[in-house]
């Protein structure tokens, strides 16, 4: 099967088959990153951005439980 006809496909499918699509999408994207094939040259930019940005703030950022700390008592809201 073509890339085309698999595109043409995806719409047709159900919502719970397009998130199993997505999963494997997700599982083969991340074998794919941890196997060498690395980031391409735009996630590249975005994760040199992103590093640049944070060299420059200085701050650690916030502790996982912290983060998760907030997270949880603003969904309670």
């Amino acid at each position: 099967m073509s890339k085309a006809e698999i595109l043409a496909e995806l719409p047709k499918l159900k919502a719970e088959e397009r998130k199993q699509v997505f999963e494997r999408l997700c599982e083969l994207q991340e074998d794919d990153l941890l196997h060498g094939a690395g980031p391409s040259p735009e996630e590249m930019m975005v994760l040199d951005a992103a590093l640049a940005d944070f060299q420059r703030d200085g701050t650690p950022g916030t502790p996982w439980r912290e983060a998760l700390r907030r997270i949880r008592s603003s969904s309670r809201r």
